[in-house]
């Protein structure tokens, strides 16, 4: 199987290089590389690779910057994966492209169906959901939509990463607390989007998140007991609740964004894992590291 990859320096991108299926053959391509916003440089390279599949993981992922640069936003997040998909019709391949809970307005109090009415409240939300729309539209039958939300690794910038150098270099933190969802580790996202890359049976609109419910100060929590169990950081790392109102921010984030995953859990033969092991298993490999 042929694949190309775009955003290959994100984290999603790079869990997917580092877990390349024996069968495959990945042609891994950097913002640098491949501008997914010049439909030029996207149909070139589709006809001059004639892949099976393509995965759409690159994205603009600056959600507050997004508020004073619609325009590149939309030209990552909409026009992108628009050409993308036309480029995939054209040449007779599948798309799976990655989307997000910013979809979502965050009002609701259980986790969100594939069929949840979308309402961003976000520029990042609704060029992500432009994103969605343009390739159900352009490639409705060879198309995966795969929603996932609070995306860490061990590498790239995230919100693991973050807290560890402020509790390594302050030893106090103030998070955010009313905000809940589910942290989700680059690693098992890229193994469920591998088993898709095998199912082209599977289409449409899925979500996928690791295990269990969390709010940003939980999260915070558990960064700094696992990684005081392992040495990564010292113990007795304070980490104090605050309000959302007490750290305003450019873009408004969900409240709640929990996915529901069973549309995805019903076709594939994964178990999804409860975050705070996988949070366990990326802080060993940053230690390792």
């Amino acid at each position: 199987m042929k694949v190309i990859i775009t955003g290959a320096a994100g984290q999603v991108g790079r869990a997917l290089l580092r877990t390349i299926p024996a069968e495959s053959n990945v042609v891994g391509l950097t913002r640098g590389q491949l501008d997914i916003g010049d439909r030029q440089a996207v149909m070139a390279v589709v006809q001059a690779e004639r892949p099976d599949l393509i995965i759409s993981a690159g994205a603009y992922t600056a959600v507050d910057k997004a508020e004073s640069e619609p325009q590149a936003a939309e030209r990552a997040n909409a026009t992108g994966p628009r050409n993308l998909a036309v480029a995939a019709r054209d040449s007779g391949a599948r798309l799976l492209h990655i989307s997000t809970d910013f979809v979502f307005d965050g009002l609701g109090s259980r986790p969100y169906r594939t069929d949840a009415v979308t309402h961003p409240q976000s520029t990042y939300g609704r060029t992500k959901r432009g994103g969605e729309e343009a390739v159900l539209q352009v490639l409705p039958d060879r198309s995966v939509v795969l929603r996932t939300a609070w995306v860490y690794g061990a590498q790239g910038s995230n919100f693991v990463r973050t807290m560890l150098r402020l509790m390594g270099s302050k030893g106090h933190v103030r998070v955010v607390a009313d905000q809940v969802g589910t942290p989700t580790a680059a690693n098992s996202l890229a193994g469920v989007i591998w088993a898709l890359a095998t199912r082209p049976d599977v289409s449409g609109i899925h979500h996928w998140t690791d295990l269990g419910v969390a709010s940003w100060y939980d999260f915070a929590v558990a960064i700094a007991e696992e990684s005081a169990a392992i040495g990564l950081l010292p113990a007795g790392v304070r980490v104090d609740p605050i309000a959302t109102e007490e750290y305003p921010t450019p873009a408004r984030r969900p409240a709640y964004s929990v996915l529901d995953n069973r549309s995805l859990s019903a076709v594939l033969p994964i178990s999804a894992v409860h975050w705070r092991a996988q949070l366990r298993a990326v802080l060993r490999e940053i230690a390792d590291a």
